[in-house]
């Protein structure tokens, strides 16, 4: 029987296991598919014979990543490339163990194959096994490109997934003059591709190169050189069909031949830049009008100027869909179908029904207070009342919305009484005669 040295070893419970195989590969460290081993791992194992033979040392082979690292019986046993100081053999009555220590490191993320062949002494039982591991990811991440997308933007991707450590880790060198020099403000990773807020907007078409150091893959490898910087050219926003404004070519021609130095065209693209981003500007100002580019500030003065009546908090998204429905809900008002497409926008629940007002009223000389009437409004009043049922019980911000938009999209004439809910189902303390039944009404208990 094997002894096996453990730390601690507690017993839960002993069962009966029949081994069909006498000839037992165990304790592999690596252990078989295991993965992230560090790169300068020994590999060990053990050959135990369950039975009386013991395990035979001269027909043990043991091959890592194709090559045989360990013959038994042979001068040396160990061979060289895996008889690092921890490389050892040691062999009792039944058990062989062996550990292999490589002298060069496995490759970062190396599927490495270890394959044992062997035999109990005399040859009767047979064994031949092959199991990997894979190598811990040493392996840095690389940039692949970078590309400006807005004047203020700029994206770039890496061969494999990404978190930022620093989001000030980007440095930005203009390799065109003249140019604006721009940092980063925010850098936030999605995958393989970071997106970088700048401070100011890049000169149009001078090339930037962007040189990474705040970025490590989700393994905790950092960016290193040279993969660490790409090239990409200074965003340009798209001009109307047939628009040239030129600074340069509207200088007279005279002043351009005399410019034998280049000071003056240096000094004109300056102007140019300048202009260019103006231009930019003024080419952006009917994205203020689109509801799917505006900006959040100006949904704002949009909703604004479209009267808006709901003093709710809404997200971007949110600001755009009302905005785009807002003139919709105007010819609805005072509908029923504008009630319900209206709770429906703002807190989407389905309204079950809208029912005229069901109160009793008092009529002189036969009600009789808390018998056949309650306090109510009057008959001209009830007549234009109206209730409002839900399939749901709803929080008390949520009710607050549901009264405040059936308020505003109610007909001006009518009057919201009541706000239905489902209550709490009926239940029954005790017994009661004709009423009580069991598993309906009533548990055993």
């Amino acid at each position: 029987m094997a002894l096996l040295e453990l730390p601690s070893l507690v017993v839960d419970n002993v069962a009966a296991v029949i081994a069909a195989a006498r000839l037992l590969l165990v304790n592999r460290d690596p252990g078989p598919a295991e993965d992230g081993v560090p790169l300068d791992s020994a590999v060990a194992l053990e050959l135990v014979d369950t039975g009386a033979d013991g395990v035979a040392r001269g027909a043990t082979r043991v091959w890592l990543g194709g090559v045989l690292a360990f013959e038994g019986g042979a001068v040396p046993e160990l061979k060289s490339g895996f008889d690092g100081p921890r490389a050892g053999v040691v062999e009792t009555a039944d058990t062989l163990r062996v550990v292999l220590d490589p002298t060069a490191p496995f490759g970062s993320q190396e599927v490495v194959e270890v394959r044992v062949s062997s035999a109990t002494a005399g040859g009767g039982e047979l064994l031949s096994e092959t199991y990997t591991f894979t190598a811990e990811d040493r392996t840095a991440p690389k940039v692949l490109a970078a590309q400006a997308t807005a004047p203020k933007t700029v994206q770039v991707g890496f061969d494999e997934a990404v978190e930022v450590t620093d989001p000030a880790g980007f440095a930005f060198v203009a390799l065109d003059a003249p140019a604006v020099p721009v940092l980063p403000v925010v850098a936030e990773a999605a995958g393989p591709v970071i997106r970088i807020e700048l401070d100011t907007e890049l000169t149009p078409d001078v090339r930037y190169r962007v040189i990474v150091t705040g970025v490590t893959d989700v393994r905790g490898n950092p960016v290193e050189a040279p993969f660490d910087q790409a090239v990409f050219t200074g965003f340009r926003p798209a001009r109307p069909q047939g628009r040239r404004f030129d600074l340069w070519a509207m200088m007279p021609k005279h002043n351009r031949r005399d410019d034998t130095t280049g000071d003056l065209k240096r000094f004109i693209a300056c102007l140019q830049e300048a202009l260019d981003l103006l231009l930019a500007e003024v080419d952006r100002f009917p994205d203020l009008f689109d509801l799917e580019r505006a900006p959040e500030a100006f949904l704002d003065a949009i909703l604004a100027d479209l009267g808006n009546p709901f003093p709710f908090e809404l997200d971007v998204l949110g600001k755009r869909r009302l905005a785009s429905v807002l003139v919709e809900m105007y010819r609805q008002k005072g509908t029923a179908a504008g009630i319900r497409n209206a709770i429906r926008f703002f807190l989407g629940i389905d309204v079950e029904a809208i029912t005229p007002f069901t109160g009793t009223t008092l009529i002189l000389g036969e009600s009789e207070l808390g018998v056949d009437w309650e306090l109510g409004p009057s008959d001209r009043f009830a007549r234009y009342a109206f209730d409002v049922s839900v399939g749901m019980a709803l929080t008390d911000t949520q009710r607050r919305q549901l009264r405040a938009v059936v308020d505003y999209m109610r007909p001006a004439h009518t009057h919201f009484v009541d706000l239905i809910e489902p209550g709490a189902p009926t239940s029954f303390d005790h017994w009661e005669l004709g009423i009580s039944e069991l598993g309906a009404s009533t548990d055993l208990h």
